[in-house]
């Protein structure tokens, strides 16, 4: 069962979009926690694509560059160029924002556990 819970956790409470702030981290079962598995294998794959695409609009600048004779081709090439760095910088971001706050629930949520067991526990 999943519960809704107060924004204790969020820095300055200003975080918004936050997918998984909904879910109540102490109680993720197994199979709650391989989803968190699987959303991280997700990111990973994410992240990949955008650094393929980021690598073949760069290849495809500096090839059209070094083989074109026409000026509009040239500059085509040249727009490719930054499109590609471009690319990979926000695909890194994104990876980088997900992963932390993926990370963040997993760690919340094991913490809570572990301070369950304690106060179970004699």
């Amino acid at each position: 069962m999943r519960v809704q819970i107060h924004n204790v956790w969020r820095k300055d409470n200003e975080m918004k979009d936050e997918r998984y702030s909904n879910y109540c981290t102490d109680n993720l079962i197994l199979r709650d926690q391989l989803a968190i598995d699987r959303t991280l294998l997700a990111n990973d794959r994410t992240l990949l694509s955008y650094l393929r695409s980021a690598a073949a609009l760069l290849i495809a600048g500096f090839s059209i560059i070094h083989f074109s004779t026409e000026g509009w081709f040239w500059v085509l090439g040249l727009a490719c160029i930054p499109t590609g760095i471009m690319t990979g910088i926000i695909g890194v971001a994104r990876y980088r924002r997900m992963n932390q706050t993926i990370v963040h629930i997993r760690n919340q949520s094991e913490t809570e556990t572990k301070q369950k067991n304690e106060k179970v526990e004699p």
